[in-house]
């Protein structure tokens, strides 16, 4: 990995994607992963998505967040062009309430996988909180870190109703 290139690459189809993927980013920031956030649009601007897909294990990316929205194929392109893990994030559409996000991430050919997260903004939080966990595997810093981050987020839910 060269000094200048983070471990987790934040993708996405359209800049109005970014409110949704941005959650992911603010986890990967709460749990000390640098990311770097780019527009790559799987039909507007293919030979991007090519050029980032088929460099990114070199560039030294561990990790790529794809969050698209609509048809969707960003994850899954991006998936069938590098051997990095491609966390899916259907982004919500206003036509389908991103059923058709959902659908077109998840139901990718056997040998091609992308790893499908929930719709919208939930979706995008677990994609940080996942990448965090894959990173962990072999750092055991922010392995502590994501520990920590899990023990507090037991302790902050409340047994009673009351305040």
């Amino acid at each position: 990995m060269t000094a200048s290139t983070p471990p987790v690459a934040i993708i996405m189809g359209s800049r109005s994607d970014w409110p949704t993927m941005k959650l992911a980013a603010d986890k990967l920031n709460q749990l000390g992963v640098a990311w770097e956030a780019k527009v790559v649009s799987a039909h507007r601007t293919p030979q991007r998505l090519f050029d980032f897909a088929t460099t990114a294990k070199a560039k030294g990316y561990k990790v790529i967040i794809a969050g698209a929205g609509g048809a969707a194929h960003l994850p899954g392109m991006a998936a069938s062009m590098t051997d990095l893990p491609v966390l899916g994030v259907p982004v919500q559409s206003k036509a389908l309430k991103g059923m058709d996000s959902l659908l077109s991430i998840a139901q990718m050919p056997g040998g091609v996988p992308v790893a499908t997260l929930a719709i919208g903004e939930a979706g995008a939080t677990n994609a940080g909180i996942l990448a965090v966990q894959i990173l962990a595997l072999s750092d055991e810093a922010l392995a502590g870190r994501l520990s920590a981050f899990r023990a507090a987020q037991t302790e902050s839910v409340l047994e009673t109703v009351e305040d």
